[in-house]
């Protein structure tokens, strides 16, 4: 059977206030299915596929304001949205772009800047991320080993968690539920990744904001969401203890017992 791409795909399910869920670099919706049916009784959730993720096409120019302008296009009206990793800034880039499209903000394992930049004259200096070799070397073996530079990146979400196997299986296992993106796709998304600098802008994140971050994340390390907590207009933290990357994945029960907390129907 041939799946033709939409232009965003969106599956929505549940009943409750508007919940949008938006994944990471590589993935797609089907990520967050382990948790869905928790979720799904008590939220309306939109389960994004970003573009050229996933069933969704690619957009034109492929930057991060022009991806948060497609997938707000699709949103339902002041809807609480949930990002996770690169989907974090995407929901950041939407909040800052059109904040009346937005109630509230999850961010889980994400980062106003995931590279580590030195104290040149134009930019501040940021230790908080991981160095852009990482990146430039994923970038560099995208066309050799397409698979083998996904299962890479796969693994270093997961290094230093409790259960990092378990997590890579799942991940792994999500992946391969939907079609590849193309390698032109995933380039140019690890570009924005490389480029990404949000910090001068957290500041217009005026809606309440909930970090979920591990404390074992070595791709967006923890000290990243500590500084957006002292950036914030409205901040909270929620660090979880034994966590790396993907804690709604290692840590699924404290993960969906903080996002309802945080966002319980009022």
């Amino acid at each position: 059977m041939n799946i033709i791409p939409a232009n965003i795909h969106i599956e929505t399910t549940g009943n409750g206030p508007n919940l949008v869920l938006l994944h990471g670099w590589g993935m797609s919706g089907a990520v967050w299915q382990p948790i869905i049916k928790s979720l799904s009784k008590i939220f309306s959730l939109h389960i994004v596929d970003i573009p050229g993720m996933g069933l969704s096409r690619p957009t034109e120019p492929y930057h991060l304001h022009i991806i948060a302008e497609k997938v707000a296009e699709m949103l339902p009206a002041h809807a609480d949205i949930v990002g996770w990793s690169w989907g974090g800034q995407v929901a950041m880039r939407i909040a800052i772009d059109q904040p009346d499209a937005v109630r509230r903000l999850v961010l889980v394992g994400s980062t106003p800047c995931f590279v580590n930049k030195e104290n040149f004259m134009t930019q501040q200096e940021w230790s908080s991320g991981i160095a852009p070799d990482v990146f430039r070397r994923f970038a560099e073996s995208m066309d050799t080993d397409y698979h083998k530079t996904l299962t890479q990146f796969l693994t270093l979400q997961c290094m230093g968690d409790k259960s990092a196997r378990m997590t890579v299986r799942l991940l792994r296992k999500k992946l391969e539920e939907r079609p590849a993106p193309t390698t032109q796709t995933l380039q140019k998304a690890l570009n924005i990744l490389l480029e990404t600098d949000l910090r001068s802008e957290v500041e217009r994140l005026r809606k309440p904001t909930l970090l979920i971050h591990g404390d074992r994340d070595t791709l967006a390390p923890v000290q990243a969401a500590h500084w957006m907590m002292q950036n914030l207009p409205v901040g909270f933290l929620r660090v979880m203890a034994g966590a790396s990357h993907a804690p709604f994945l290692s840590h699924q029960e404290q993960f969906v017992d903080a996002l309802i907390q945080f966002l319980e129907p009022i």
